[in-house]
């Protein structure tokens, strides 16, 4: 097999079967172990970096969002009959928004998503933070988002790690007059939606956004599937796949057994939208 494009994982070959982009959250970690996973079902996966490698933003701050669409038309390329997006986080965040705007994108799976389009994470190409610039970008403009309320503070202990769930509730109200513009407009996208998230997030509102997207896909007439768990937080567990590292950095809710039980209860839908209703 040729070498991947930079920044591109090796594709993760199954039969031939669905194609599948897996996206990380703001680990930035390329995702081989999902990959894997999707693989033994008979799909081939692709991770691609998103931000960090070279020549991309240090942080996600403007990201293009045609750094995804890239990596869809690669798996495009093989001739795929199905394109699936499975995104966790600010991966899930990219997900969605890919769903709108690239109209090949077939099935999108979103772990622990948001509703809105958030500010930066981290440094930009010139290297600074603030003020605050949109996670996205599109043909060149930065996606309407809401902007981080700093007034915020962590409790807790210094040194301990931090849930920042509060940070982006806060920012919700604080911001409020934004919230309409940079919600993600997944009435617009035509791909098949499964949702999963948990109620125990704690970095966050992941369960309430969860609700936000489906009541929006329901009143446009559109499929979609919510699979929640009270006990799960941030970060689901698919089997095969190992526990979440621990974090010194970030709470995220949950615990190992609800965040495996939530990602077992949702495998079979996950495998079913991936593969469609035609996968034989």
């Amino acid at each position: 097999m040729a070498a991947p494009a930079r920044g591109f994982s090796p594709l993760r070959y199954g039969a031939a079967g669905p194609n599948v982009l897996v996206l990380s959250g703001s680990s930035g970690r390329i995702e081989d172990e999902r990959c894997r996973i999707l693989a033994r079902e008979g799909m081939t996966a692709l991770s691609v970096r998103w931000f960090g490698g070279p020549g991309q933003p240090p942080g996600i701050c403007e990201v293009p969002l045609e750094t995804f669409v890239s990596a869809t038309e690669l798996l495009r390329s093989r001739g795929a009959r199905r394109i699936g997006v499975l995104g966790v986080s600010k991966g899930a965040e990219a997900a969605l928004h890919l769903s709108v705007l690239d109209p090949g994108t077939d099935a999108v799976v979103v772990l622990s998503p948001t509703s809105l389009t958030w500010a930066n994470i981290g440094p930009g190409r010139d290297g600074r933070t603030r003020p605050y610039r949109s996670s996205w970008t599109w043909r060149g403009e930065g996606l309407p988002f809401v902007p981080y309320d700093d007034s915020w503070t962590p409790t807790g202990a210094e040194g301990d790690p931090v849930a920042v769930l509060g940070w982006y509730e806060r920012s919700r109200r604080t911001f409020a007059d934004r919230l309409d513009a940079a919600a993600i407009p997944v009435e617009r996208s035509a791909a098949d939606l499964l949702i999963v998230a948990g109620g125990d997030d704690a970095m966050w509102p992941s369960l309430r956004c969860a609700e936000d997207l489906a009541a929006r896909r329901r009143a446009a007439g559109l499929p979609v599937r919510v699979i929640a768990r009270a006990d799960a937080g941030h970060r689901p567990r698919f089997p095969g796949e190992g526990p979440a590292p621990v974090s010194e950095r970030f709470l995220h809710g949950g615990s190992p057994v609800a965040d495996a039980a939530l990602g077992a209860a949702a495998w079979p839908y996950v495998l079913d939208v991936l593969r469609g209703p035609d996968d034989t």
